[in-house]
C-alpha cells in the first residue's frame, strides 16, 4: 500500500469528502468539508479520489485550510465573520422624524450592522450567480455595473466596519 501524500483527496464512509493535510507514520490528518479536521489510521477504510504521491511536506495545513475556506466561500452562501468597529459596539442608531408629533425609533447598531453585512453577502452571491450564468457577456457587464453602483451607494456604512478590506467599494474615479 502506497502512503498518500499531502493534498490527496479521499472519501470516508463516516466523515465524507476530505483532503489529506498531514501524514505521520500511523495516521493521516484529513480536513473534511463537512466535519473539519480528523485523524484517521493509515490502514483505515476509505476511497481514494485523487492521489498525490511523495508529497509529505510540500503543503502546510494553513495553505490547505485557506484553499478550503476559499472554495467554501465561492460555492456556498456561508458568510465570513465581519467584525464591527469597536467604537460602535453597544451603541444605538437613533432616528428622529421631522414631525415632532411622531415618535422616533432607536435601533441597536449591532443589529443594524448585521443587516448591512447580510445585504453585502447577498449582493456577492447575486454577483457570483450572474458571473456563472448563461447570460451573454454584455448582459453580464451591464449587471456588474449595477452591482458596482449598489456597492458605491452603500459606502456610507463603511464607518461601521472594523477592517477596511471588508468595506463596500464602488467604482473609483481615475
Amino acid at each position: 500500500m502506497n502512503i498518500l501524500g499531502i493534498g490527496s483527496r479521499i472519501k470516508h464512509s463516516e466523515y465524507g469528502l476530505g483532503v489529506v493535510t498531514n501524514v505521520t507514520s500511523k495516521h493521516y490528518w484529513v480536513t473534511f468539508i463537512e466535519n473539519g479536521l480528523e485523524t484517521i489510521d493509515i490502514d483505515s477504510d476509505f476511497e481514494v479520489i485523487d492521489t498525490v504521491e511523495d508529497e509529505v511536506d510540500s503543503v502546510s495545513f494553513f495553505e490547505v485550510e485557506t484553499i478550503l475556506r476559499n472554495m467554501l466561500k465561492k460555492w456556498s452562501d456561508v458568510s465570513e465573520i465581519v467584525p464591527m468597529a469597536d467604537k460602535w459596539k453597544g451603541g444605538n442608531l437613533i432616528l428622529e422624524p421631522g414631525d415632532t408629533n411622531l415618535k422616533g425609533k432607536e435601533i441597536p447598531i449591532d443589529g443594524f450592522f448585521h443587516k448591512i453585512v447580510m445585504v453585502r453577502d447577498r449582493i456577492r452571491v447575486m454577483e457570483q450567480k450572474i458571473n456563472s450564468s448563461n447570460l451573454d457577456d454584455q448582459e453580464k457587464i451591464d449587471l456588474q455595473q449595477y452591482i458596482t453602483r449598489i456597492y458605491g451607494s452603500l459606502t456610507t456604512f463603511n464607518v461601521l466596519f472594523k477592517n477596511n478590506s471588508q468595506q463596500f467599494v464602488g467604482s473609483r474615479s481615475k
